[in-house]
């Protein structure tokens, strides 16, 4: 799944810094200092090709363990400010609660759109 041949740097610090960017607001060049301060020289232009190269991997391995949402959800709607802009959320929820998806959009639908077609950002 994951070619790591010719790589200078092991698996494991690769794969430490692509879910810290994934996970966090982080730029490449935080992670850059990040593993300076624990010894490890790496440039950022390093990190983002191994996260171009290796995220879209990843994805689509941890995307069969996705837990599935079930034959019954429901569609929540609101209005919320974001960064000074009004905009309207929609959340795929199923019966426990859970989020499955949500798309934020500036202009209010008529009609909301299935889970299938939201946008995951």
């Amino acid at each position: 799944m994951l070619d790591t041949k010719r790589m200078r740097f092991p698996i494991d610090i690769v794969l430490v810094c692509i879910r810290w960017y994934a996970t966090y607001p982080l730029s490449y060049r935080h992670l850059e200092e990040m593993m300076q301060e624990r010894g490890i020289t790496v440039d950022h232009s390093t990190i983002n090709r191994r996260t171009i190269r290796f995220l879209p991997l990843l994805e689509l391995a941890f995307r069969k363990y996705k837990r599935p949402a079930g034959d019954r959800w429901r569609m929540d709607e609101t209005y919320i400010k974001v960064k000074g802009v009004w905009t309207y959320l929609y959340r795929a929820v199923d019966k426990s609660g859970k989020t499955i998806d949500f798309l934020l959009t500036e202009k209010r639908d008529k009609v909301p759109p299935p889970p299938n077609q939201l946008i995951f950002k």
